[in-house]
């Protein structure tokens, strides 16, 4: 790793250049979002370009040089792009955004303690990887730009992630460090009742056989719950923990009761199967029933498949009588699917960024948006921890 130290610059100016970079970056994760919608857009790829322009004439105004070669060789990308040179897709937008989020990272470390760590090795590497994808070579471009995301990020498997969690892994030149994970230290809530601790415990240990029910369920209960505290502590709390915890572990009770040639079916569902399906969330919450400590969290499981807009289950609430740890949990439910694989053979399993992109293109009255604010920050504190 290297040491980069900026010349004295005034705190405004730096206050001003982040602030900027966080706008361009709102921008472009908009862009790439109708860019999904819309790959043949000349003018969402025109303004995709003179955002990673903006950014890379930015740095170099202020002499933060590391990481211009990068910004230019992406902007040479996005030139094949506009011109009609290549073609748009999903690991290209995956490029994109770890690129902008190591220039934010940077800049945030140069404003708070004066200088910035970064990888020339690893850079080096990208852009020789960057600077292969040729117009003329249109079969190669997928694998290199996968290639090109695995070196930012390791852990963000674009072919294939075998165990669903990113694995913290270093760089490839071996000198690559990450910052702790902010879920590392997430679990039972100390301040609570020694009875709840002991419930909590037994729920937690009851759902890792109900999990091995099926060949795609393990640890989703974990993951779920510690995204879940994370997400709510980002909020100020305003859910209670201890009823959040077990309506994550509890949630999905109710599916192990479920025939395994359903669960595991392939083809589309009939209606009565997915009907029966969607019982679970009865059967789920019926677990909690004379367990009066935890209404809260039987509130929680039971709602946790209606939508805002009144398109959900099993009553069809909108979004005023949806309790927030309901509204919450449906986000992080729909992103567990989304990240794991499942039976059917056209799920495929998106690397996470891909995934928060898809479901921040979703129509509106699918999530709140105000927990959908806070999902999208506290995924990009979970996927920038790389530099």
């Amino acid at each position: 790793m290297q040491t980069f130290e900026h010349e004295d610059l005034d705190d405004e100016i730096l206050g001003d250049l982040l602030e900027e970079i966080n706008e361009l970056y709102e921008e472009s994760e908009q862009t790439l979002i109708d860019l999904e919608e819309n790959p043949q857009d000349n003018e969402l790829q025109r303004a995709l370009f003179r955002s990673i322009h903006t950014i890379k004439g930015d740095l170099g105004m202020v002499n933060f040089s590391p990481l211009i070669p990068l910004l230019q060789h992406v902007e040479d990308l996005l030139d094949f792009l506009r011109n009609g040179q290549i073609n748009y897709t999903s690991t290209m937008s995956d490029l994109v955004l770890l690129s902008m989020d190591r220039v934010k990272i940077f800049v945030e470390s140069c404003i708070n303690t004066g200088s910035a760590q970064y990888d020339d090795e690893l850079f080096k590497h990208l852009v020789k990887h960057i600077n292969r994808i040729k117009p003329d070579n249109a079969d190669q471009h997928e694998k290199l730009l996968k290639e090109c995301v695995l070196l930012l990020d390791p852990s963000l498997d674009a072919q294939s992630d075998e165990h669903g969690e990113g694995r913290g892994s270093e760089s490839p030149s071996g000198n690559g460090s990450q910052k702790p994970d902010p879920l590392s230290d997430i679990g039972i809530p100390n301040e609570i009742s020694e009875d709840k601790q002991i419930d909590i415990r037994f729920f937690r240990e009851l759902m890792k056989p109900i999990e091995r029910r099926s060949m795609y369920w393990e640890g989703r209960g974990d993951r779920i719950a510690k995204l879940a505290l994370f997400i709510n502590k980002l909020a100020g709390e305003p859910i209670d923990n201890d009823q959040l915890l077990v309506a994550c572990y509890v949630h999905d009770f109710g599916m192990a009761f479920m025939p395994l040639n359903i669960l595991h079916k392939r083809d589309e569902l009939e209606i009565a199967e997915f009907n029966l399906l969607r019982s679970h969330v009865y059967k789920s919450s019926r677990l909690l029933e004379h367990l009066d400590q935890w209404n809260e969290a039987r509130k929680i499981v039971m709602q946790h498949h209606e939508r805002c807009d009144g398109s959900g289950y099993p009553l069809g609430l909108q979004e005023k009588d949806i309790c927030e740890g309901a509204k919450l949990l449906g986000i992080l439910d729909t992103f567990e699917a989304l990240t794991h694989q499942r039976a059917k053979d056209n799920h495929l399993k998106r690397p996470k960024k891909r995934a928060v992109i898809e479901m921040n293109s979703l129509p509106k009255g699918q999530f709140c948006q105000k927990w959908m604010k806070l999902f999208n920050v506290a995924m990009g504190k979970l996927l920038t921890r790389t530099e």
